[in-house]
């Protein structure tokens, strides 16, 4: 191969005013972090709450609940995020519209992001929850029922807390994906690290295309790492000795 390696062009400094191109690249991966976590912990609500009306004997509710499921589920990422970043602005109110127009771009994109991704990935968990839900026993139901429990108390204290033993490993699964989907919102300007790698890679003065995807290759790589460590502790510490046959 006779592609002359440039490790070295990560220290060098760019023309946008940061110390190095390193610099550049970490300040992606923060943007590609806190664009992930705020879009899970919509979807985190989200799909905990559809995924329970899923499963309500309610069937106005199931209906809702489907239906942001299949709509969220069934349409390509990158087609919502462009519908929610050049259409649905044009059918909010003028004033909500005008005041939205008017923010800084970079905080439209992102915010546009953290829903359009948090929408996304809570249709995924809602399907999650509804499984986990579906796979406990009726026995369970019915017990805090006769206990007295109203049907949302028995969601909460019987329901729920075993239902998310079993979910854990899919949702850290669905944790680790947003990590990695987070890149579809680089295609409409969200500056996080895929977004950069492109940019080093076509930058003029460095052009270094396989050494800034490698090294985003590597980041994402370490990132969903540490999540499957982290959410395996987590596993641990919350499961309950016996249970569903695990000792």
């Amino acid at each position: 191969m006779s592609y002359h390696w440039n490790w070295g062009a990560f220290l060098q400094q760019p023309p946008t005013g940061e110390s190095s191109y390193l610099e550049w690249m970490v300040s992606g991966l923060w943007m590609t972090l806190t664009l992930s976590v705020s879009a899970w912990l919509i979807a985190l609500v989200v799909g905990l709450l559809v995924g329970i009306l899923r499963t309500v004997p309610i069937v106005g509710l199931q209906l809702v609940a489907r239906s942001h499921v299949e709509l969220f589920r069934n349409i390509p990422l990158m087609v919502q995020l462009f519908i929610w970043y050049y259409v649905i602005p044009e059918f909010l109110p003028i004033d909500w519209g005008d005041e939205y127009k008017q923010l800084d771009p970079a905080i439209q994109r992102f915010s546009i992001s953290v829903i359009g991704l948090g929408l996304f990935t809570s249709a995924r968990l809602a399907e999650h929850v509804r499984a986990g839900l579906e796979a406990l026993s009726m026995g369970q139901k019915n017990a805090g029922i006769a206990l007295g429990l109203s049907l949302p108390q028995t969601y909460r204290y019987v329901l729920m807390p075993m239902a998310l033993r079993m979910m854990l490993p899919t949702l850290t699964s669905e944790l680790m994906n947003i990590f990695k989907n987070s890149a579809v919102c680089s295609t409409i300007g969200v500056v996080e690290l895929s977004y950069q790698a492109g940019a080093l890679a076509e930058c003029q003065s460095v052009c270094v295309p396989y050494e800034s995807f490698i090294f985003i290759t590597m980041a994402y790589l370490a990132l969903n790492l540490l999540t499957m460590v982290l959410m395996r502790r987590v596993e641990r510490w919350v499961w309950i000795p016996g249970f569903l046959g695990k000792h």
